[in-house]
């Protein structure tokens, strides 16, 4: 399912869903005023306010117990490179579409014709049964291509940098980004994409089911190193599952795959900030999947 280049969103995506499964806990104490600074949220229209966006998160998360099995709370598929030259590569990975809860689609994919071709059989199949969908960097350029692939699917979030959310907003909405109004161009984005969700990464993250728009300002590291989009995948994979299972009663009303986004983006900024707080320059993605477990316990825990 996965090539050499996709390999490393494979092994985020391992990582995260082992360490988030042993060490995320239902409930949480109040955030400290440190914490509750980071976040803030910008309303589209007239909603319910949220009073602490972390707990929001922390309801989304199933409780440990020793009565579950392996794969119980979620198994994530990660779409990160096809066998291009095998015709039956669409039948194989449909095999294991029944078992998975959540797709992730896009990390080292490459942008070869055939490959791409049998991603999009592989998107549309997963749009039949209901799978929540995560597209990150390749998987981005093609639905910049194709914005048709997944309109309308309101279980999709895109995870766009500034380059790939420029392409994007050319391609959907003719504009290319407004770089004065990030919120509002966020939520047209959404809104024009029949209200999938849109993550785009930057100095601070902007979230947008295009009725609410949430926006992650945790620090994180001035180092962008290579890998770090599919950590936050991976862990998006992850919490949109956890989101949809809890549902709309455990996010006080917001949007369960808004509150998964603000998770994975507070969860990687927080592993970038503690990586860099070690290695400084020389901090790589590996060095950040180490601080997951952490990272956390400072979040998530009580």
């Amino acid at each position: 399912m996965a090539t050499r280049t996709g390999a490393w969103a494979a092994v985020a995506a391992a990582a995260v869903v082992a360490v988030l499964s042993a060490a995320l806990s239902l409930y949480g104490s109040p955030l400290d005023a440190v914490l509750k600074r980071a976040f803030s949220l910008h309303n589209a229209h007239s909603v319910k306010g949220m009073e602490d966006a972390l707990q929001l998160v922390r309801n989304i998360v199933p409780p440990l117990t020793a009565k579950k099995h392996k794969g119980q709370d979620g198994r994530v598929g990660v779409v990160g490179g096809c066998r291009e030259d095998s015709p039956d590569a669409v039948h194989d990975v449909g095999k294991w579409l029944p078992r998975l809860h959540a797709l992730v689609v896009g990390p080292g994919l490459g942008r070869d014709d055939v490959l791409l071709s049998n991603v999009k059989d592989i998107l549309e199949a997963s749009k039949a049964r209901g799978i929540p969908i995560v597209i990150d960097a390749d998987g981005l350029w093609l639905i910049a291509q194709q914005p048709a692939l997944i309109q309308g699917y309101q279980k999709a979030v895109l995870t766009p940098n500034h380059v790939e959310f420029s392409r994007l907003s050319e391609a959907v909405l003719g504009d290319p980004l407004d770089g004065q109004d990030r919120r509002g161009a966020v939520l047209r984005l959404s809104q024009a994409l029949g209200n999938v969700t849109v993550v785009q990464k930057g100095e601070r993250d902007v979230i947008s089911d295009g009725k609410q728009v949430l926006e992650c300002s945790q620090e994180g590291s001035g180092r962008r190193c290579g890998g770090q989009g599919d950590l936050l995948s991976a862990s998006l994979g992850v919490l949109v599952h956890w989101a949809l299972q809890a549902g709309p009663e455990r996010t006080d009303g917001f949007s369960p795959l808004l509150v998964a986004a603000f998770g994975a983006c507070t969860l990687t900024r927080q592993c970038s900030h503690q990586a860099f707080q070690k290695h400084g320059r020389s901090t790589t993605t590996t060095d950040m999947i180490a601080e997951v477990g952490p990272a956390v316990s400072r979040l998530f825990e009580n």
